[in-house]
């Protein structure tokens, strides 16, 4: 039982860690990338569809996305959505082509992009110590029913926090990649 609730919690931690690197992978820096548009969600004929899902999408220059709609009647659409969106950029149609030029980054938009990305790992920081306390519960109600001595539980709260210690770490160091990517011009 002891093993299982490690086995959870060190899924759950490893899961949160992974929702943060798709958080900021979604984290504009000074390049392009097809992530920054995938998820931005289109109305398309009455459902929201996100762009990915309706479009084609390229980036032939460092600082450009294509987005090729399969279906032209959707254009306005999807530049209307990428216009709405909190990337800050105004969508180019060429056609059926929508070009999205990403300037240049200024430096006070790189400190608000690291702000976010500080948040982004306190949230990761938060639900990592949240699963760690849940864990702590459990493992306390199997103290009070009995069956596993004060030593095996200790040992499994110390297993515990180095799980959590690992995951923790973790999101510290992709905050610090993440900051070194923004601030690089």
């Amino acid at each position: 039982m002891i093993g299982e609730l490690l086995k959870d919690a060190d899924k759950r931690m490893k899961k949160a860690v992974e929702v943060l690197k798709a958080d900021f992978a979604g984290l504009r820096t000074g390049r392009a990338s097809t992530v920054l548009v995938e998820d931005i969600k289109v109305d398309y004929y009455g459902s929201t569809m996100t762009i990915k899902q309706i479009a084609q999408i390229s980036v032939p220059e460092a600082n450009q996305i294509v987005i090729q709609p399969w279906d032209a009647s959707v254009v306005p659409n999807v530049e209307k959505a990428i216009r709405e969106s909190d990337l800050g950029v105004q969508p180019q149609r060429d056609g059926n082509i929508i070009r999205v030029i990403l300037p240049p980054l200024t430096e006070e938009r790189r400190k608000e992009l690291v702000k976010k990305a500080g948040k982004m790992a306190e949230q990761a920081r938060i639900a990592i110590r949240n699963i760690r306390h849940e864990i702590m519960k459990e493992l306390d109600k199997l103290k009070k029913e009995g069956g596993y001595s004060e030593d095996d539980i200790k040992r499994a709260k110390d297993e515990l926090q180095k799980i959590t210690d690992k995951y923790t770490k973790e999101v510290d160091n992709l905050l610090q990649k993440k900051e070194e990517e923004i601030l690089t011009i």
